[in-house]
């Protein structure tokens, strides 16, 4: 007796999927679907252990070679553990709904093995088949994908269950029927052309970052006379842009802010902080959270009231290395500063008060800025450049400079 094979059945890894253009797709799949698709990339530069896999992998590596960069000793290799904590961290719940990750961008080298009919009509969601062992690269987001297997190798190391990871449903694009080359290019297209966020900019959005909390509580607590009317100086702080222009109605950046932040709660050291993220365990010694904002959001509040008219009319405390020294010098009236002297809230306001704010080379050239031919100032050196000799300038009145910013 002969039995029939069938001819039509394809079996494989079957996903939902909606297309989006005649050679690609998108939708979600369960973790333990992505990890049994895409191999871990730490594996697959492992030489050692690649000499004894199974050939389906060996050749998953070489495509990959073609259309990826390298994880070992390279910073995108070093990101992968903390990428896994950050993710994690959210499936505990620890941010909230205040977290995400980007869908994974795949690519299948060749077809998939069968694509079903509609779903519903008229919707495009159909069903797709990936026989086992299609070789599928992440072109985009393998940091991810390596985050991922990482977890999911070791879930007690980061304190989550495998439970919790097999429910995750994680979203994708999928590319497929492209050769090498076109897989390349979208690669390159994602990785270069894009226009990155400036790392500033991106920290000052960063409510998680304690720098950017106080910044945000110091601008809502300042009420100030704008214009005839009594309103908050949040509304006065631009919080998409790092720079400002001419036409901003604003006074100055977020980010900027931060920088005075910073520099109060570290003194000097603020400095080489400023384009970092700021943790709890990142606070001076014996300073916690609560003590940082009681102290810091009153003290640089005074601050800014005084300084007011000097923002509204774009002076030079609106410039983030000015503010960075402003901040330097509130950092010795905080309490837990450990060297230099020690000022109280008067002395420092008598310091600043005999500043000439204007922005004018006879002041600033030299100290914050610098003059061209004509006297005009660019005070591009910023926070790091310049911070610091502000700060001298100001806590040190009879130092030439000192004299310089107050027009002795």
């Amino acid at each position: 007796m002969n039995l029939t094979m069938p001819t039509t059945t394809v079996e494989g890894i079957r996903l939902t999927v909606i297309p989006f253009r005649t050679d690609a797709v998108i939708g979600t799949m369960g973790l333990p679907t992505l990890l049994q698709l895409v191999p871990s990339p730490k594996t697959e530069e492992d030489k050692r252990a690649l000499k004894y896999a199974p050939g389906t992998l060996r050749r998953h590596a070489e495509l990959r070679s073609l259309v990826q960069r390298m994880l070992k000793s390279t910073q995108k290799g070093r990101n992968v553990t903390a990428y896994a904590s950050y993710i994690a961290s959210g499936l505990n719940g620890e941010y909230g709904s205040g977290w995400s990750t980007p869908p994974i961008t795949l690519w299948l080298d060749g077809q998939p093995g069968a694509v079903g009919d509609e779903l519903v009509s008229g919707s495009g969601i159909r069903t797709i088949t990936m026989i086992t062992g299609s070789p599928v690269m992440a072109i985009d987001g393998e940091t991810q994908v390596a985050a991922w297997h990482e977890l999911y190798d070791n879930p007690e190391r980061f304190g989550i269950t495998y439970e919790r990871l097999s429910a995750v449903r994680v979203p994708f694009e999928l590319y497929f029927g492209l050769g090498v080359e076109d897989a390349r290019q979208i690669f390159y297209d994602r990785n270069v052309e894009g226009v990155p966020v400036a790392k500033n900019l991106a920290m000052s959005m960063d409510q998680r970052d304690i720098g950017t909390q106080l910044a945000h509580r110091l601008a809502g607590a300042v009420k100030v006379d704008h214009d005839g009317k009594i309103v908050s100086f949040a509304k006065l702080v631009q919080s998409r842009k790092r720079q400002l222009t001419k036409t901003d109605p604003e006074l100055v950046t977020l980010s900027a802010l931060r920088v005075l932040v910073i520099t109060a709660l570290h003194g000097r050291a603020g400095l080489g902080l400023s384009s970092a993220t700021l943790h709890a365990n990142d606070l001076p010694e014996g300073v916690t959270a609560e003590q940082a904002e009681r102290r810091l959001v009153p003290l640089l509040s005074v601050l800014i009231t005084q300084l007011y008219p000097h923002l509204a009319v774009r002076g030079a405390v609106s410039a983030p290395a000015v503010l960075a020294g402003i901040g330097i010098a509130a950092h010795q009236a905080t309490g837990w500063a450990v060297s230099g002297r020690q000022l109280s809230q008067d002395e420092l306001v008598e310091l600043l008060d005999s500043v000439r704010w204007e922005r004018e080379a006879r002041y600033w050239d030299g100290v914050a800025a610098s003059a061209n031919a004509q006297g005009t100032l660019n005070f591009g050196g910023g926070a790091k450049d310049s911070g610091g000799r502000v700060a001298d300038a100001l806590l040190h009145p009879d130092t030439e400079h000192g004299r310089k910013i107050r027009g002795w």
